[in-house]
Formats: C-alpha cells, structure tokens, sequence
C-alpha cells in the first residue's frame, strides 16, 4: 500500500468535493472526507502517481507559486493570440521547436507538457527522454537553448522545487 499516493489522492478529492458542494456544513465534510479516503483507498493503493513528490512546506509554497504564474502566463498568452486574432495582418510564424527538460521525474515532464499545451500558442506535439518538440505560433528563435528558456524555463524552475 503506498499511503503517500493515498493521503495525496484523498486530500485532492476533498478539496475538489467541498468546492463543488459549496458548503462547509459538517455532514458535508463528514461524507466528503469518507468518500474522498474511501475511493483513495480503493483507487490509489498499488498507483505511483504522486510518487516523485516531495511533501514539504517549501514544495507546497512552490505548487502555490507555480499555479499563479500558470494563471499568469496563460492569461498573457490568452492575450497575446487574440490580438493576433483580431489583428487584419494575422502576425503568425508558425513552427515547431525542440526543447530540452532538466526535469527528471516522469510526473514533473508531464505537468510541463500539458502547461505548456494548456498555454495558448504553443503546443507540446511530442515527447523523447528529455526533449519536447513544440509547435509553437511564433517562432521567436530556432536556437535551442534560447528556444528552452522562453518556453520551458517559466514553468521548470518552480516544478523542480515541486518536484526534485
């Protein structure tokens, strides 16, 4: 039984039943409490999932930090592809770019991945070891490393904290 995944696992689904019933009543978070262990329990015993993440002060600061600034970079980049959108020249050069990850857990490249996805005008098309190949709106540079540090370096920094 890996306890860790399952108080991980149990926590998150407390969280999200309280949001979704909108009330702190205490039979609420009696049966939102019962259910987020029960179904952890049953769901995450022989799981990994939250294998790779460290459960200290700092790493929770940093899983804070790093939500608001991918609030923060999806939010410019919501911008920035409506004005392009809007604009009459469509100011697009589209292209796919490879990136490289210091990120060694397999959890960590994922969140990365599916940031960098979830950020309008880039896409994570592919995944090889610790390469990434984005298609991204507008090729600023072709150059890897430059490439990695507009790209990844936003989000890494805080995932290795989160991470290792």
């Amino acid at each position: 039984m890996n306890a860790k995944n399952i108080v991980i696992s149990s926590v998150i689904l407390f969280v999200f039943w309280v949001l979704l019933n909108n009330s702190i009543a205490l039979i609420n978070l009696l049966i939102g409490a019962g259910l987020s262990l029960m179904l952890s329990f049953l769901f995450c015993r022989s799981c990994n999932v939250f294998g790779d993440v460290k459960l200290t002060p700092g790493a929770f600061f940093y899983t804070i930090v790093y939500l608001f600034v991918f609030v923060g970079e999806l939010i410019k980049s919501n911008l920035d592809v409506a004005r392009r959108v809007v604009s009459p020249a469509l100011p697009i050069k589209p292209g796919i770019v490879e990136v490289k990850t210091s990120l060694q857990s397999p959890m960590a490249r994922m969140i990365l991945a599916n940031s960098i996805t979830l950020t309008p005008g880039t896409l994570t098309v592919d995944m090889q070891d610790d390469q990434l190949f984005i298609h991204w709106i507008e090729v600023k540079t072709a150059d890897q490393q430059q490439a990695t540090e507009q790209i990844v370096h936003k989000f890494e920094k805080y995932l290795e904290k989160i991470y290792g």
